[in-house]
């Protein structure tokens, strides 16, 4: 196994970045008793900040509806991989994020949902050159105990470069 040296190369120039984020606990307390459609709706008018992780990956709420959320993100160099594309990890997260939104928006208060599986598709590569693209989660089915949600990652010329599907379980109070 190989292990990075402890001192990066001088040759190479150092890039830096810096963000800050809400508390998570006081996020979930305050959504807390509201509907999905309502924590959504919240957070949109900026009632409710958004989670930590649109924070860390610097990605943004586009627009919620029942059974919908879709997000955007323009592509920066800290997202790339080492093959200097964007890494599948930013997808899968955006995606997800989509997926489980999406089932969010149609649950009612006191009812929740965890992601049970996420399936990727990569379909072509995406780097700063390509300009913002917007992931897109819908709901294909919501059951009592599951649901199905289905996304795609687009770029402004409506060109698919990622998809997923997502299973989620709900969880009711019984």
């Amino acid at each position: 196994m190989t292990t990075a040296p402890e001192t990066q190369r001088p040759d190479i120039e150092q890039r830096q970045r810096t963000f800050s984020w809400s508390d998570p606990v006081a996020i979930a307390s305050a959504g807390a008793g509201l509907s999905g459609a309502e924590f959504f709706a919240a957070i949109a008018e900026g009632r409710i900040p958004p989670p930590p992780v649109m924070r860390a990956l610097d990605f943004d709420a586009v627009s919620f509806g029942e059974g919908r959320a879709a997000f955007r993100l323009t592509p920066r160099e800290f997202h790339y991989n080492p093959l200097g594309t964007v890494h599948g990890g930013v997808f899968a997260t955006m995606l997800d994020s989509a997926c489980g939104c999406a089932v969010h928006t149609m649950l009612p208060a006191g009812v929740f949902y965890t992601s049970l599986d996420l399936s990727v598709k990569f379909l072509r590569p995406v780097t700063v050159d390509t300009g913002p693209i917007t992931a897109e989660g819908t709901v294909v089915h919501l059951g009592r105990r599951t649901a199905l949600a289905e996304a795609r990652i687009t770029d402004a010329a409506g060109k698919v470069h990622v998809t997923a599907t997502s299973s989620c379980l709900v969880m009711r109070a019984e």
